[in-house]
């Protein structure tokens, strides 16, 4: 299932956006328990989160305020 949904070169956003969508797939199977790729998924989400909170540019470096 992991390999269908990730690119096969694909940068971090890629990665980002795939887990994203894996996990919102999972949620709508209502999935009881988590498979390694969605707990994975999850791991790369929060990631992100807690890096996008740290930074103070968008992501064409643009100042946020």
């Amino acid at each position: 299932m992991l390999a269908a949904t990730w690119p096969a070169y694909g940068g971090e956003r890629d990665q980002l956006n795939a887990c994203r969508d894996m996990v919102a797939r999972a949620a709508q199977a209502s999935v009881t328990q988590d498979t390694p790729d969605i707990a994975r998924c999850r791991r790369i989400i929060k990631e992100w989160t807690l890096r996008d909170s740290r930074m103070s540019v968008d992501e064409q470096g643009k100042p946020l305020r």
